[in-house]
Order: structure tokens, then C-alpha cells, then sequence
């Protein structure tokens, strides 16, 4: 049997650069690379740690500037597993995000919120 490991998701955003600064402020994370993507066209900035990332994608003059999808379309959340849930809540209401839907189940802790463009993050932790 092989073993595979989810490297990256790419999403569309509608501003790379808020959405950039919004990650590495509330997880630790850095840029990993920024440039044209291969259609010749807007920003990709690739955020995140050695090993994964999340690729964030503006189109060209402002093409996705205001745009905002509704939830779970086709995306529901992405999950990130923090070491330190009470931390990253802080830095997320210090960020203006509103954590919500808390929970503590089996196998960990979590909350979520949504970013400036309406995509979900489910924060968790295992500690």
C-alpha cells in the first residue's frame, strides 16, 4: 500500500495579500512562495509550514475583489490542528474573526470561524 499526504488546497480569495497576513498572524505560518500562477494571470501566494500549505489565489485585476461564496459551496471548512486552542482563539478575536460553535468531543477541542471572503476554518486541538 502506498501512503499519500494532502499537500496543499488552493483556494480563490479576494485578496492574497490580507488573506497571506490573516494565516501566518493566526497560525504561525509563512509565506512559502508568491508569483504569477501558471496561467499567466493574477497572484498565487503559497502559505504555510516545510511541509503543507494552503495556495491563495487572486485573479487578475481584482476579478475575485468582493466576491464572497456562500458556505460549503462547494467547500465546507478546512481543519487545522493548533497546539494551543486558548491561544489561537485570542489571536483570532484579536484579528476580528468571531470564533464560534465551540466544542469539546472526542478526540479533541475546537472552535471555528470564517475569514474575510466566508471560508470556514475549524480549529482544533488534541492536546
Amino acid at each position: 500500500m502506498t501512503t499519500a499526504i494532502l499537500e496543499h488546497v488552493n483556494l480563490s480569495v479576494s485578496d492574497a495579500d490580507r488573506t497571506a497576513v490573516l494565516l501566518q498572524s493566526l497560525f504561525g505560518w509563512r509565506e512559502r512562495w508568491r508569483g504569477t500562477p501558471y496561467t499567466g494571470e493574477g497572484l498565487t501566494i503559497h502559505v504555510g509550514s516545510a511541509t503543507d500549505y494552503i495556495a491563495l489565489y487572486s485573479g487578475p485585476g481584482g476579478q475575485h475583489r468582493g466576491a464572497h461564496w456562500g458556505k460549503g459551496v462547494p467547500l465546507n471548512h478546512i481543519g487545522i490542528v493548533v497546539d494551543d486552542l486558548d491561544a489561537i482563539e485570542q489571536r483570532a478575536i484579536a484579528l476580528g474573526l468571531i470564533p464560534y460553535a465551540h466544542g469539546d468531543y472526542a478526540p479533541g477541542r475546537r472552535f471555528y470561524v470564517f475569514d474575510h471572503d466566508g471560508i470556514e476554518f475549524e480549529i482544533i486541538s488534541y492536546a
